[in-house]
């Protein structure tokens, strides 16, 4: 899935979490590749509206620090291109939900991905699972071990 040579990339939230002050385990190794990546030139990298909500709810929940959240959301705008669900998106979704995974956001995170021709970025080995078991196409979908053992070298 490349676009003008570029790969393009849609970040599951748990990559701009760590922009805005909140620490994930374990995805610095992803973000150096990221950067990377993207100073080279070979990758488009995506957010979405939905990942804002989320980082918004998950931070409402906790202390936070005003400056940085709002300095980490400038950069995620400026840095990240934005993928908007389409409506096929939103719809495929709510199929999926009934069909058992809890997680809205992870699915249309995954959906905005499909039906925009962009590969997902995630660690949810969860969502990857289910989709595999109800015979869901995951070819856009990129694990982090996956993604890091392929771009490490690069």
């Amino acid at each position: 899935m490349s676009y003008s040579g570029k790969m393009r990339i849609l970040l599951d939230t748990t990559y701009l979490l760590p922009i805005v002050g909140v620490d994930v385990e374990g995805v610095e190794k992803v973000m150096v590749i990221l950067r990377r990546l993207r100073d080279r030139g070979v990758v488009e990298l995506y957010h979405t509206e939905l990942s804002i909500f989320e980082i918004v709810g998950k931070l409402s929940r906790t202390g936070f620090d005003r400056e940085r959240v709002e300095l980490g959301l400038v950069s995620i705008k400026e840095w990240f291109a934005e993928a908007k669900p389409t409506l096929k998106a939103w719809l495929k979704a709510l199929e999926l939900k009934r069909k058992g995974f809890r997680d809205l956001i992870d699915l249309l995170l995954y959906t905005t991905s499909l039906t925009n021709n962009i590969m997902f970025l995630t660690r949810d080995k969860e969502l990857v699972e289910f989709l595999e078991s109800i015979g869901e196409n995951t070819g856009n979908i990129m694990l982090e071990e996956e993604f890091i053992q392929t771009h490490s070298s690069t």
